[in-house]
């Protein structure tokens, strides 16, 4: 029988540190950043949290990152097969002793990363190091093994599909890319996940590239001593062999005009209009990216004009709401909307239309923009109460930075945001040449 088996060796030492943050800074928590020779890096974040600790292991692929033709879904596949365990902690033993010390083990994957994440109480910390480090060191399953959890991905695709939103997003991303990965979903296009069971050497493959000391960050939140906790890391994940193979992301051409397309589900919902545009990359030394993930909440939160009128007054929407998302290359600004009645489509369209159109020629009073930063700075700070929102909050930007001091950088940006640079944005991003538009209906 088959099977795959993935070791490593080498010596590791500190290769860098980054000083605990200021005074000055925006993040209320001291961190201290270190990198292993094999360039696997650790982000440490002590807080008060008696006797509670949160460990994430950030895997800096996604579904971004499956470039050959026909193998999507893989970055979400081996979140799956990750909890298959070693031969030295198989699966159900793996299971048994977080069980046992109560630990609270979980992953889940992203288009840009993938991410696994523990709570336990800070005395387990060195049994945990120790069985993380193994299963990403010494990962082993039998073909049997493989594919038997490509089948149960298949099934989790069957069931996602039952979802109105999910078939909406499917659509979305197949029309408005044209060869980006961006293209499919995380967990794939539906022909290459029924294929999987047939790949098992490509897995292998996969793994061995991406599956990296020097393409992982470990994210360690909570009540620890740095100076122990990165010597234990240092003694088990030492050995990890540096070995990442960068993908060559095809480059999505210029979008010189608009796309529409509309998608049947096949039980019952309302209408679902989705308005999205493409925008830039990650990037908080960019005014006009920082100055749109503002722009999205003024033109269609909770607190707009334009909520107020189709949710409370005109009552046409069950909501309107828009997403600014954080991503390594050309994401997708959407505006999205569950509409009461079909007749009704073209009018909240054209709503959406007016107000984008109004923030491309009208400046936002300042106090209204002063306020919004003021609520995003608060909102965040206090989702920073434990360990495990602490480091899960962390985990897409170091995913897209490796580490979190851009921060300090991106909310430091955002302070500096004016009317007109929002007004500079609405220009430069909603435009129709840049727009896609899905209306997605339910079953006649």
């Amino acid at each position: 029988m088959k099977q795959f088996l993935i070791t490593g060796v080498g010596m590791a030492m500190i290769a860098a540190s980054v000083p605990p943050a200021t005074a000055q800074s925006i993040f209320p928590y001291q961190h201290e950043k270190r990198v292993l020779e094999n360039g696997l890096t650790v982000v440490m974040i002590p807080m008060e949290s008696p006797g509670l600790v949160a460990y994430y292991s950030v895997v800096r692929t996604g579904s971004r990152d499956e470039v050959e033709k026909g193998k999507s879904g893989f970055a979400h596949f081996f979140e799956h097969m990750m909890f298959r365990g070693t031969e030295n902690f198989p699966g159900p033993v793996y299971d048994s002793i977080m069980t046992s010390i109560g630990a609270d083990a979980n992953a889940y994957t992203t288009d840009d990363y993938t991410a696994y994440h523990l709570n336990f109480a800070k005395d387990d910390l060195e049994r945990v190091i120790q069985l993380e480090s193994d299963r990403f060191q010494f990962l082993h399953y039998t073909e049997a093994d493989f594919q038997t959890e490509a089948g149960a991905v298949y099934g989790e695709y069957r069931k996602g599909i039952t979802s109105p939103w999910w078939v909406l997003n499917e659509y979305m991303q197949n029309l408005a890319y044209d060869v980006h990965t961006y293209k499919h979903t995380t967990i794939g296009f539906e022909p290459d996940i029924k294929a999987m069971p047939q790949a098992f050497e490509y897995a292998g493959s996969f793994f061995s590239r991406y599956y990296r000391p020097d393409n992982v960050v470990v994210v360690v939140a909570g009540d620890f001593n740095p100076d122990a906790t990165f010597a234990l890391i240092e003694r088990y994940y030492g050995g990890w062999e540096k070995g990442y193979v960068k993908p060559a992301i095809p480059a999505e051409p210029k979008q010189r005009a608009p796309r529409d397309g509309e998608v049947r589900y096949g039980g019952k919902t309302l209408p679902i209009i989705d308005v999205a545009f493409k925008g830039d990359p990650f990037d908080p030394e960019n005014s006009d990216y920082v100055a749109a993930l503002l722009l999205g909440d003024l033109a269609f939160g909770e607190n707009s004009d334009l909520y107020k009128k189709l949710v409370i007054q005109e009552q046409k929407v069950q909501f309107i709401a828009a997403s600014t998302p954080m991503n390594r290359d050309l994401p997708l600004f959407e505006i999205y909307s569950m509409v009461k009645s079909e007749n009704d489509i073209g009018y909240v369209k054209d709503e959406i239309s007016r107000v984008l159109k109004q923030f491309q020629t009208v400046a936002v009073d300042t106090k209204r923009l002063d306020d919004l930063k003021r609520r995003n700075k608060y909102s965040f700070l206090m989702g920073l109460d434990t360990p495990d929102n602490v480091a899960g909050g962390l985990a897409r930007l170091v995913a897209l930075t490796g580490g979190i001091d851009v921060v300090d950088g991106l909310y430091a940006k955002m302070d500096e945001v004016t009317p007109d640079d929002i007004m500079k944005a609405a220009n430069k991003y909603f435009t129709p040449e840049r727009r896609t538009t899905v209306v997605l209906k339910g079953a006649k």
